[in-house]
């Protein structure tokens, strides 16, 4: 039986990320192969938020403490945050441990009207965990998240469409992502007193949700179930649950009801009649934590994630240093790099060793220009995650390289079909 890849080794090999003692446990540095799907992942977070209607807003990774006092952050979750900054004030700066708060501040600041939403506000933040030197591991689990955060706010009536969207939006990104949902969980409170608001706010909110997963579950094809005692200390979620290599559920993807913080922080827009009302604010993540998305899917795919998200999506390899060969390989590097596709060329060694290299790194696709393809104009390229090989004309053989690039394919078709 094969024994699960681990994202850790995989970092290493394909140049993802390192640590450093000097720099602190569960902090672990991008280094460029990493810093590249990362800027994939985050542009997809970007892409699918604008389609959904969003607006793009920045905030700042510290806020007052007051601010996570109101929130209810400081009341439910201060064991995970870190310390408040001694910076000799009577209310010190935190580092945020999520980035709702600052979030309902840009909604706090224009005057709303029921025609005005749903509003949409979109960030790719930093928010940080207190996690315990002795659980943070690799990029699983670390102490600052860099998270596709999208909040919604919304009235009452708009809830159900905007779940939907929220959710379409999920199953879209996992199918980029090449992920199988396993099932989806609608996460509720349970008896517990770990939760803001009210029972009949919570009954309420939880069957919102429940009525979205019955008519959109079973369309997508997707089980789903409740878990009471799962859901977020400020409303119910709904969580979308994969299966990772070796057997564990996580979850990847929530879309999360709040009515705690709209009314924590007087949030309000002007109804039709010119009275005043409570917004829904509603959690949404696509992509989900940059750490966490990135470790899940070197594990999952074995290091051969989808074409569109390899740090090294071209590998020349010439057969030998012969000038023509040199020559045309650098014609080649050439036309693939004008083309916005990332190449790295191993020249150096027995041509054996360097496709050794190349595998390890787990680059896409390996290419070789021997003396046959540099008179013929052609390269001769093997894609190891499909089994497939073929001899391809160079420019042809970009255009579809290029092609599956920008359309975030999952591989490239080597053979017509």
């Amino acid at each position: 039986m094969n024994v699960p890849s681990d994202h850790r080794d995989l970092g290493r090999a394909m140049n993802i990320f390192t640590s450093s003692p000097l720099v602190g446990s569960g902090l672990p540095l991008w280094l460029p192969g990493g810093a590249v799907m990362r800027q994939e992942l985050e542009q997809l977070a970007r892409d699918v938020a604008r389609m959904d209607g969003c607006e793009p807003v920045y905030s700042p990774v510290l806020g007052k403490r007051s601010l996570y006092e109101r929130s209810g952050h400081w009341e439910k979750f201060a064991d995970d945050m870190f310390p408040p900054l001694d910076d000799g004030s009577e209310d010190p700066l935190v580092l945020r441990p999520a980035n709702c708060p600052h979030h309902a501040q840009v909604y706090a600041a224009t005057p709303r009207s029921y025609r005005d939403l749903p509003i949409r506000y979109h960030e790719v933040g930093a928010m940080f965990r207190a996690e315990r030197s002795g659980v943070v591991t690799g990029m699983s689990r670390v102490r600052q998240i860099n998270l596709d955060d999208t909040h919604v706010f919304a009235r009452p009536d708009q809830v159900g469409d905007e779940v939907e969207r929220a959710l379409a939006s999920v199953l879209r990104v996992f199918d980029l992502l090449a992920l199988e949902v396993d099932h989806v969980r609608l996460s509720g409170c349970d008896d517990s007193n770990r939760w803001l608001g009210h029972p009949g706010q919570w009954a309420g909110a939880e069957e919102q949700l429940a009525s979205v997963l019955k008519d959109m579950a079973p369309a997508a094809g997707l089980p789903w179930h409740h878990a009471p005692g799962e859901a977020a200390f400020y409303g119910p979620k709904i969580d979308v649950q994969v299966a990772s290599p070796n057997g564990h559920e996580e979850t990847l993807a929530t879309v999360q009801l709040d009515f705690n913080q709209p009314d924590r922080f007087g949030l309000e827009f002007v109804t039709a009649d010119g009275g005043r009302e409570r917004p829904v604010m509603i959690h949404r993540g696509t992509v989900g934590a940059m750490e966490r998305i990135v470790a899940f899917l070197l594990e999952a795919h074995d290091g051969r994630v989808p074409f569109w998200l390899a740090p090294v999506q071209v590998c020349l390899l010439p057969v030998s240093d012969d000038r023509d060969i040199e020559q045309a390989v650098e014609a080649a590097r050439t036309e693939l790099e004008a083309s916005g596709l990332r190449v790295r060329v191993e020249s150096d060694g027995s041509l054996g060793n360097r496709i050794r290299l190349a595998r390890g790194r787990r680059d896409a696709l390996q290419a070789v220009i021997g003396p046959a393809e540099s008179r013929a104009g052609q390269i001769t390229v093997t894609d190891l995650a499909e089994g497939a090989r073929a001899s391809l004309n160079v420019t042809e053989f970009v255009s579809r390289a290029a092609q599956a690039a920008e359309s975030r394919a999952l591989r490239v078709a080597l053979t017509s079909a």
